[in-house]
């Protein structure tokens, strides 16, 4: 918990240059995850998973867009990491 404190902190500091690299890496995780996705075939299952990083990505990219407070956008963000990461491990192996 100290951890997310701390860096929620220096999120909410540098909000802007921090959302920036946000992008970067939302989209470039998910992009990776989609790839992975699409890799394993064209079934529902693997539709199901694409429209769910997507969609998160995509949510990420909206709460920035609209502004939203830093600790949302941060919230956001980690949620976004963590299912690009998650989907990412289920398919690879």
């Amino acid at each position: 918990m100290k951890l997310y404190k701390t860096l929620l902190a220096d999120f909410e500091e540098m909000s802007l240059g921090y959302s920036a690299i946000g992008i970067i890496a939302s989209s470039c995780l998910g992009s990776v995850a989609a790839m992975l996705i699409l890799m394993n075939g064209h079934t529902f299952i693997e539709m199901f998973q694409l429209f769910i990083v997507v969609a998160v990505c995509m949510a990420f990219n909206t709460v920035i867009l609209a502004q939203f407070k830093a600790k949302i956008v941060f919230n956001t963000l980690l949620l976004s990491l963590a299912i690009s990461s998650i989907f990412i491990l289920i398919n690879i192996f």
